[in-house]
């Protein structure tokens, strides 16, 4: 392998030039396009609920399939193994518990912020709290987002689609991530074609893999600083994915705006299967790469300084003959920037007006706050950028760095929902605790990670090799024994000891830990502050359970007394009583 080749050229920027034009044209078309009379604001964020299941599936599943997933799924797949893909076993937990626990409650109360709820559930406080973590939260995880492919062009453009959003509302949004879909598959598919081609078939693949123990999906071990393991990336996978699909303000407004809750349900159902055939496809590319450079790894021979820049190097390298194809790529990492960043722009913008502008906008005209909802939105696409910017000086990689802020900030917000939905005895000072005690405990476990790193052997790096890179590509490590595989070296030669062994734990664990705390503190302290109950009351009327259901289930919605229940719901409800016949048990015998 040489070590220098063409970087972009014209024909990869015309191939890149035309996905923008194409989704830019989705976003025009749906802005020209002839509405009626009435259209409102919550037509902008909501498209009228008149969307039909699959293009909303393909739009949610594009959402957080960014150039995070893009740029750093391959190269995780490739230093940690093929054990990523149990991520996608802790996708589908989360789809099925968004669409029968979360997914009724908010899309039968008809709301366009999920805060809403919130309010309905625990005063104007933790609505106004509620919006601000999920701005902060937005912002920063788009920062990360729009940053990711940055590291694909060395001039570092970053680019957004607020002005394609700005125009189209959540409709563009939702057909241009329909487009953008395609396009990431076609760029996973058209890499690991060319790379498996270059290797020498798929058996040579596979039999590299093995050797190289990247085939390791019997990896069960419950040590939860290893990064990767079968239950950090279900379990903790999970929570971290429910967080963003079960109470996230930008993925509940997509699902909400299909025509009725069963094609909400089936939109989730649709994204599951692309979220995994996403995340299946990036994983193979991260083997195929492993194949590749089997008998120099870049990162340990200097060619690169980060692991995030496997997959741009490895694109660039294997189709310096084919102009077009790194194009492709660049499209490919964008397309997934693009949708994820408009998502969230459009969320924010709904959010803000909603919980924050509409109660001061009461007699403002509805062409109006359409224009407001426009000039939003154009400004949190300006303020995504600028966290693009600053996102540079993180030293997470973009992977790690996203989920470990979605993790922090919106694992807290998660919490808060549960104890509303499923636990009726959850008082407003319980919520309030729990959430600060949750944040806390989150952003102190992030910060002393980030502090104390842990070093690669503690997290699992696999074994790589460098020592046949030639003449011109040696490191400084120049032992005598470079054909052995080896570990690079850690970021700092001693762990932490003690409690500060938990600044070791894997980032996926960062949610579940901020999650539980506050569903914890909240129960403790509710139980604690609330007033005491008639046992008749939360027991059977009449010593039957669906009489009971339909006796209790206001309780969970203070403000909708009247809402209709089903299946869902009452699986909700008892979830709820579960939790709280648990705790009682634990508080007498304790």
């Amino acid at each position: 392998m040489e070590e220098q080749f063409a970087g972009f050229v014209l024909a990869d920027y015309a191939v890149f030039a035309a996905m923008l034009s194409v989704s830019m044209a989705i976003g025009l078309f749906h802005a020209l396009k002839k509405r009626p009379g009435g259209a409102t604001a919550d037509d902008f964020f909501t498209g009228g609920r008149s969307m039909s299941a699959v293009p909303v599936g393909l739009s949610l599943c594009a959402s957080f399939m960014s150039a995070v997933q893009v740029i750093g799924v391959p190269a995780e797949a490739s230093r940690y193994g093929f054990k990523f893909l149990y991520m996608c076993l802790g996708q589908s937990i989360n789809s099925l518990l968004t669409a029968y626990l979360f997914l009724p409650v908010f899309f039968r109360l008809g709301i366009t912020s999920t805060n809403q709820y919130l309010k309905m559930r625990f005063g104007r406080g933790m609505q106004l709290l509620g919006s601000v973590q999920f701005l902060v939260a937005t912002l920063l995880y788009t920062g990360i987002v729009i940053y990711a492919p940055a590291l694909i062009l060395n001039q570092g453009r970053r680019d957004d689609r607020s002005p394609m959003l700005w125009c189209g509302g959540i409709k563009a949004v939702i057909w241009t991530d329909v487009f953008q879909i395609v396009v990431m598959l076609s760029g996973f598919v058209a890499i690991f074609i060319r790379g498996t081609v270059l290797v020498g078939g798929p058996a040579v693949v596979l039999e590299i893999a093995k050797n190289g123990s990247r085939i390791n999906f019997n990896d069960f071990g419950i040590d939860p600083r290893q990064r990767y393991t079968f239950w950090s990336l279900s379990v903790g996978g999970a929570l971290v994915w429910l967080s963003m699909y079960g109470v996230n303000q930008a993925q509940v407004q997509r699902y909400i705006s299909c025509r009725t809750e069963r094609d909400a349900k089936w939109a989730l159902f649709v994204n599951q299967v692309g979220l995994c055939v996403i995340v299946s496809s990036a994983a193979t590319c991260g083997i195929v790469m492993f194949a590749y450079y089997i008998n120099c790894d870049p990162l340990k021979s200097g060619r690169i300084s980060a692991p995030d820049l496997y997959m741009p190097y490895f694109v660039l390298e294997i189709f310096r003959d084919h102009p077009g194809f790194s194009g492709l790529f660049l499209a490919c990492a964008y397309s997934g920037t693009l949708s994820t960043a408009s998502t969230s722009i459009n969320a924010m913008a709904a959010v803000t007006m909603e919980d924050l502008l509409r109660p001061h906008l009461l007699h403002m005209t509805q062409k109006k706050l359409i224009l407001v909802s426009k000039g939003l939105s154009f400004l949190y696409g300006v303020g995504c950028i600028t966290m693009a910017a600053l996102s540079s000086f993180l030293d997470w990689g973009v992977l790690q760095g996203s989920f470990t802020v979605m993790g922090v900030v919106s694992g807290p917000l998660l919490g808060v929902f549960i104890l509303g939905m499923f636990v009726p005895a959850t008082n407003r000072l319980g919520a309030f605790s729990g959430i600060l005690v949750g944040f806390c405990v989150s952003l102190w476990l992030a910060v002393g990670s980030t502090l104390y790193p842990p070093s690669e052997d503690t997290m699992g790096v696999l074994p790589s090799y460098a020592g046949k890179c030639g003449p011109s590509n040696v490191t400084l490590n120049s032992s005598p024994h470079q054909d052995q595989p080896s570990i690079s070296p850690p970021l700092h030669s001693n762990d932490p000891g003690g409690l500060l062994h938990l600044y070791s734990m894997s980032y996926l664990y960062f949610g579940a830990m901020a999650t539980s705390s506050v569903v914890l503190v909240g129960l403790i302290v509710s139980y604690a502050t609330g007033k005491k109950i008639n046992k008749k009351k939360l027991l059977t009327h009449d010593d039957k359970l669906f009489r009971t259901l339909m006796t209790l289930a206001p309780v969970v919605l203070l403000d909708e007394p009247d809402i209709l229940m089903n299946t869902g719901d009452y699986l909700c409800i008892i979830l709820g009583y579960l939790i709280n016949w648990t705790v009682t048990l634990w508080v007498h015998i304790f």
